[in-house]
């Protein structure tokens, strides 16, 4: 038995859009479904309770954050990382290899791994296959990433091809590394944009048997019709009866096609991120809460939502206010709107598979979100 699987509830078969259920040792979850980030062990702003009562089943905590600052080993000596951020449900920590390769000048790329320079203290620090599985089994997550190499965009044919090869031997190498019986290791197809590569790199990991698979290099900047394209080409070609986990999509239009491709699991800094900087998301866009156009707009963030600041009455004029004068509480009342918002929509599209009316549903969140 391994630690992670998936349960294939309901399929849409006009598009290809999936319910499920995915188990891990700290519970299971339905899917589709988002991940808040946690990246230093915290979902800025937001407690474990609070987002327990928004509906988040599992988090992401990231590897190349905690490896340098507190330690693996201190986390480690708290009894895991679990323990340490007093979160009892499922934990994700990605491998580590995104943010060290988005450190640009200041990491050198081996065969063995990357050695970069910490952007806290300048120090000299190296993170490979093996290092970043030492460091997750530290952690003691429940879903366990490879550490690969993200493709950037653009990028030749050639360095795309031997990045994607390179990550292709690296997760072979992470699944040796890998000794611990109570995580599920989960591979990440790369290949930039180009199709044979994706299609190869997909036939590789599959044929290594990871409990999951991850589609990485995507939304990187390159136009939105090509990520689709790239997105249904890789989906395709992955195992039914494993979960899909599609990286770094966290607007409500990329997560609806995501969906719609057959994408399980989604993460992304953007609902936090956004609301930090006052901006509240709703199923008719994005408000921004420094507009002097809710200077008197006394209604709610969104009418209907469930959410602490909408349940509760605080008005637009107020948080507003709030965002204005750089007070916290306005920050955190946009961040719990805002994984409330995405946590409410990944169960909305869930109810539309189950009823089988999924391209209903997006026709008409599209026609309301875009206008």
């Amino acid at each position: 038995m391994t630690a992670i699987t998936y349960e294939l509830i309901k399929k849409d078969e006009a598009t290809g859009a999936r319910a499920g259920i995915l188990h891990t040792p700290h519970g299971s979850f339905p899917t589709p479904i988002f991940m808040p980030v946690g990246t230093q062990a915290s979902v800025k702003g937001v407690s474990p309770d609070e987002l327990k009562e928004l509906g988040a089943g599992v988090i992401l905590s990231n590897t190349y954050h905690l490896f340098l600052r507190p330690g693996m080993d201190l986390v480690r000596e708290a009894g895991g990382l679990h323990r340490f951020m007093n979160w009892d449900g499922a934990i994700l920590t990605d491998s580590g290899g995104f943010q060290v390769f988005s450190l640009g000048d200041l990491r050198k790329i081996t065969e063995d791994g990357v050695t970069f320079r910490s952007h806290i203290d300048g120090s000299k620090k190296f993170l490979s296959p093996e290092v970043s599985m030492e460091v997750q089994m530290a952690l003691g997550s429940d879903i366990v990433m490879a550490f690969d190499e993200c493709v950037p965009y653009p990028a030749d044919y050639e360095y795309a091809k031997t990045s994607t090869e390179r990550t292709t031997r690296w997760a072979k190498r992470c699944k040796d590394a890998m000794t611990s019986e109570s995580q599920g290791l989960f591979g990440i197809v790369q290949g930039g944009m180009y199709k044979d590569l994706r299609e190869k790199s997909v036939a590789d990991l599959v044929e290594l048997d990871f409990p999951g698979y991850a589609v990485g290099g995507l939304s990187v900047g390159e136009p939105k019709e090509l990520m689709y394209e790239m997105l249904g080409l890789t989906v395709h070609l992955l195992p039914e009866d494993k979960p899909r986990y599609l990286m770094g999509v966290g607007t409500p239009d990329y997560l609806l096609e995501g969906v719609m491709y057959g994408i399980d699991m989604f993460d992304c800094v953007f609902p936090t991120r956004v609301a930090r900087n006052g901006m509240a998301m709703t199923h008719e866009g994005r408000l921004v809460m420094k507009n002097a156009a809710y200077t008197r707009d006394f209604s709610v963030l969104e009418e209907g939502c469930g959410c602490y600041a909408c349940r509760n009455g605080y008005t637009r004029a107020y948080i507003r206010h709030l965002v204005r004068a750089e007070e916290i509480f306005g920050l955190r009342l946009l961040t719990l709107h805002n994984l409330y918002f995405l946590q409410a929509f990944m169960r909305e599209m869930r109810e539309a598979i189950l009823a089988d009316a999924f391209s209903d549903f997006r026709a008409k969140f599209l026609a309301r979100y875009q206008k």
